[in-house]
């Protein structure tokens, strides 16, 4: 009979990091946020970002994976919401999706997602979501020949007020491939690896996925590019270098301060900022009704 090594006595001991290890961990963390918090802080002090409006001074996460919360909750302050609809192409586990947190506020949506285990996540978290409505999903690989049915499928406006799109590898291509859909907002992923005013944009193949180097997407000044000829304005992009924000020139106004282009928005990759502050995330209502079923079991 097999025996598992995890059922060996001291087996666990032996690897199970000790209280003082544990210990030492949480205070290297706790430096490492603190010179994060740091650096940021000098960040924004620099001519760059003296004026007050400037986005960056707005950057908040409450599930994004950085600050994108932030930065579309005041875009959204600035320029107005309609029909409070969302969409996110390449919604990950949900938990750190940029639209989870309107999902919290009560907008509606759609999630798009190709990773099954990401899409068995979504399911199980945002159950109650999915199961009113609120919320649907889709399980699928988003190409640009795919991606325009894939939304009028789901019954998406063709103007709504929030769009993300992040498919890693081919995110320009599928952008342009929607030009009947007309977000207000427009929060997309660029590659910082290119220099602010370098087009670029990686060769389409509607089957090839990303293979975690710095080989995807397309550069800021790519973007910016598709945006003009579809109307659209670069405001922003956040200060980890991984979403630009673009918003549609019918509703920037005078709503941002310029000059809005790549050179002026564009953010390095600064990878070494991702970070999660406070409580781990989760969907409250999931612990919500984990508690009541507890709840229900003792008595």
């Amino acid at each position: 009979m097999r025996l598992s090594l995890r059922s060996l006595p001291g087996f666990r001991r032996l690897f199970k990091p000790s209280h003082e290890e544990r210990r030492r961990h949480a205070a290297q963390e706790a430096q490492r946020r603190v010179q994060q918090e740091l650096y940021l802080l000098q960040l924004l002090q620099t001519p760059r970002y003296a004026d007050p409006r400037h986005l960056a001074h707005f950057e908040a996460q409450v599930f994004s994976q950085n600050g994108e919360d932030g930065i579309i909750s005041e875009i959204l302050r600035r320029i107005g919401t309609t029909d409070r609809f969302f969409v996110e192409i390449g919604a990950g586990h949900g938990i750190e999706a940029n639209t989870a947190y309107l999902l919290r506020k009560g907008w509606k949506g759609v999630w798009l997602e190709a990773d099954p285990r990401a899409v068995r996540s979504i399911q199980s978290q945002f159950a109650a979501e999915l199961a009113s409505g609120q919320l649907r999903l889709l399980h699928s690989f988003v190409t640009r020949e795919n991606a325009p049915e894939l939304l009028s499928a789901a019954r998406v406006p063709n103007e709504i007020d929030v769009m993300s799109i992040d498919v890693d590898r081919n995110t320009s291509h599928v952008w342009r491939s929607l030009s009947a859909f007309r977000p207000r907002v427009l929060v997309i992923e660029y590659n910082a690896a290119i220099p602010a005013s370098d087009e670029w944009e990686i060769p389409y193949d509607a089957d090839a996925v990303w293979d975690e180097s710095s080989y995807f997407g397309a550069s800021l000044k790519s973007l910016e590019s598709i945006g003009a000829e579809r109307g659209y304005v670069l405001v922003a992009c956040e200060r980890t270098g991984l979403n630009a924000f673009f918003v549609r020139a019918d509703a920037a106004a005078n709503h941002f301060p310029g000059p809005l282009s790549a050179e002026a928005c564009y953010e390095p990759p600064r990878y070494f900022l991702t970070r999660e502050w406070g409580h781990p995330r989760r969907w409250v209502e999931e612990r919500l009704q984990r508690r009541r079923t507890w709840a229900s079991a003792s008595e």
